[in-house]
Order: structure tokens, then C-alpha cells, then sequence
């Protein structure tokens, strides 16, 4: 037999022969006596008719195959790594975006907040939900993203998840207000292991030993950071419990939201910001925060303005990071990343902003990277477990 490596010399006289489609005739038709390409139009008949993609007349012509067979298991690890990658990038997102976001709130808590009586805590979220709106808006209108225009039945079914956000948001504030910060921690801790459990029981996520002995040893470094200031009154537990179940329901129900409401990431961002700024704008109100904002002129001023809009810049991120996060990893992960994201934060308010770290703290921050990495182990494991399956 004869393997051609090098194409026949071909007859290019024929207009026919200079297409692709048309049918190439070569100088031996010994061994080739039709070689088609692709689909033709017949010359004889004029109508056009489908061939095969390669037909060879003689059988003394092999065809070539492939050298390598497609390998399924390769195809399936690509698509493992492909997804690990997107977990690393989705988690990378949301926490750089939340420490970003805290240290930009930090620094106009700290810059402003000798001038009034109280806080504009409340107030400064629909500034920066307003601002998100706004840039999300404005990508919409250069045509950089695309989501439908506002619809009522669209906003029902995403209302719940600004219900417990702002749930979250108010009973934070009352339990900081009854309770020290280091029982706060430790609560914020038990909610972890009550959204890895509601994860478990709503949407079926298998949870690794190590996974809970990591939220176990985070749980333990928070309690004994706090075990010098442990006084829980009845008040500062209902709220702290309150907090426990907003928190994790909003993560839960988030998860719910991004796989049954029909919109893009950017489409969720502009609904939560929107609706955010309808529920707090009347609460803002209500409390004095927006009276004492207007009839206070020192912030009147382009700066205070400018690290709003920055903040609220950083807020639309944030929002498209959590959202993005929480589809792509899951509640469970969402939860841990949150924790620790405390530890960056601490350093680096100790190094901007001259924030003392107490020997309790440090202690904290220890058993956080230990369940941290116990956490990433067990998540690893999990992986190349089903890589191999």
C-alpha cells in the first residue's frame, strides 16, 4: 500500500477545480481517481446534493487516523482543574473586594464621625447602594453588560434576600451595642457551623470530617479569646441569636436566589442595590440618620463625598464578587471565607490605621490560619476525590 504525505499535483485549469467544493481531479487517477472536499453543486444535474466529507475510489488509499484517541479521563480532569480555577478566582474576588469595602468604611468612620453625635452607619449603605445603581447602570448604557429593565414579579422573588440583609444589618448593630467583640466573634462563629448545617439539609452539600474541625477550631480560638470578657446578657443574646439566623439565611436563601432568578450577575446586583435603597432610605429617616446628615455642613464637602462614591464603587464589585462567590463555591465556603477574612483585616488596620491587636486577638488570628488551612486540606481532598471517580 502507498501513503500519500505530500498532496497530488492537481489540475487547476477548471474553474471547478479552483473551489473548495468543486471536485479536484489529479494527475494520477490511478491512485486517486476523486478526491471530494466538503459539499459541491453537481455540474451535471445543477442542484445541490450533500457528499461525504472525504471520499477515496480506490482501496488501496488508507485513510489516516487520528494518532491519539481522545482520552475522556483527560477531558474530565481539565474540566476539574477549569472549575478549581474558577473557585480560586471567584473566592480571590469576594475577599479582596470585602476587606477593600471594610477598610474603605473604616477609614470614613474614622475621618468623620468626630463630627456628629452617633453614626451614619445605616445611611452610608444607601449611599453606596445608590452609587452601585448608578455604575451598574452606566455599564448597562455603554452596552458593557446586558438585564432586563425593572420588573415587579422579578423584585418579589428577590425581595427576601434584602429582607434578611437588612435583618443582618440591624440586629449586628444591637448586638455590638450589648455585647463585647469578642462574643460577637464567637457567635459570628456558631453561625458558620449553622450555615454549613442548613447548607446540608436544604441543598444536599456533603459536608468532610475536616471541614467541621475546622469551624470546631475556630469556634475554640474565638471562645478562648473571649473567655476575659464573657458576660451575655438576655438582651445581648437574643439580638446576637437574631444576627445568627439573618446572617445564614441570607446566605442560604442567596444561594436559592442565584440559581432560581432568572438574571445575569450584573441584573442581581442592580435588584439588590435597588431594593436596598428602598427598604433603608425610610429607616434612615426614621432613626435622624439623614436629618442629622443634612444639617450637618462639615460633610458637605467634595471629599466626604468622593469616598462615598469610591466606597459605593467598591460596593458593586462586591455585590457582583458575593453573588459570584456564592454560586460558584457554595454557602458553606462563602462562610469560611468571611472569618477570615477578619485576619487581613485586623493587620491592616493595624498598620493604616494604628489599631492596637491585643495578645487575645493575635491568639485568634493563630487558630483562624490553622482552621483555615484544615478547611483548604479538606477541600482539596474532596477534590482529587472526585477527580478520581
Amino acid at each position: 500500500q502507498t501513503y500519500c504525505i505530500h498532496p497530488p499535483i492537481t489540475d487547476f485549469s477548471s474553474p471547478n477545480n479552483m473551489s473548495i467544493g468543486g471536485t479536484m481531479r489529479t494527475t494520477s487517477p490511478k491512485h486517486m481517481e476523486d478526491v471530494e472536499l466538503g459539499s459541491s453543486s453537481s455540474a451535471k444535474s445543477g442542484n445541490a446534493r450533500t457528499r461525504p466529507m472525504m471520499k477515496l475510489k480506490d482501496s488501496n488509499i488508507v485513510e489516516l487516523q487520528p494518532l491519539v484517541e481522545p482520552n475522556s479521563r483527560s477531558s474530565k480532569g481539565d474540566g476539574e482543574s477549569t472549575s478549581f480555577a474558577k473557585n480560586i478566582v471567584a473566592i480571590t474576588m469576594y475577599s479582596g473586594c470585602s476587606i477593600g469595602m471594610v477598610l474603605v468604611n473604616k477609614s470614613l468612620a474614622s475621618s468623620y464621625n468626630h463630627l456628629i453625635e452617633g453614626d451614619l452607619n445605616i445611611l452610608l449603605v444607601v449611599f453606596q447602594a445608590v452609587a452601585a445603581v448608578i455604575c451598574v447602570e452606566f455599564s448597562k448604557f455603554m452596552g458593557w453588560v446586558e438585564y432586563p429593565n425593572f420588573n415587579a414579579q422579578t423584585a418579589r422573588l428577590w425581595a427576601p434576600v434584602n429582607l434578611f440583609f437588612c435583618g443582618m444589618l440591624f440586629t449586628g448593630m444591637a448586638s455590638m451595642q450589648h455585647n463585647s467583640v469578642p462574643m460577637v466573634t464567637v457567635f459570628k462563629n456558631i453561625t458558620n457551623i449553622m450555615t454549613t448545617i442548613g447548607d446540608c439539609i436544604l441543598y444536599g452539600a456533603s459536608v468532610e470530617l475536616l471541614v467541621m474541625a475546622a469551624f470546631g477550631i475556630m469556634l475554640l480560638g474565638a471562645v478562648f479569646a473571649a473567655r476575659n470578657d464573657a458576660d451575655v446578657t438576655k438582651t445581648g443574646l437574643f439580638w446576637m441569636l437574631g444576627n445568627c439566623l439573618c446572617t445564614s439565611g441570607y446566605v442560604l436563601y442567596l444561594k436559592y436566589a442565584t440559581k432560581t432568578v432568572k438574571l445575569s450577575k450584573f441584573g442581581m446586583v442592580f435588584y439588590n442595590n435597588v431594593l436596598c435603597t428602598c427598604f433603608l432610605l425610610p429607616v434612615t429617616m426614621f432613626n435622624g440618620e439623614l436629618s442629622m446628615f443634612l444639617n450637618t455642613s462639615a460633610l458637605h464637602t467634595v471629599d466626604y463625598a468622593v469616598k462615598n462614591w469610591f466606597a459605593g464603587f467598591v460596593g458593586f464589585f462586591l455585590n457582583f464578587a458575593s453573588l459570584n462567590c456564592v454560586a460558584q463555591t457554595g454557602p458553606t465556603t462563602y462562610a469560611m471565607i468571611g472569618s477570615l477574612n477578619k485576619i487581613p483585616i485586623a493587620i491592616f488596620g493595624y498598620l493604616i490605621f494604628d489599631n492596637d491587636i491585643s495578645s487575645e486577638t493575635w491568639r485568634f488570628i493563630c487558630v483562624s490560619l490553622c482552621g483555615g488551612i484544615l478547611y483548604t486540606l479538606a477541600k482539596l481532598r474532596a477534590s482529587k476525590r472526585k477527580s478520581r471517580s
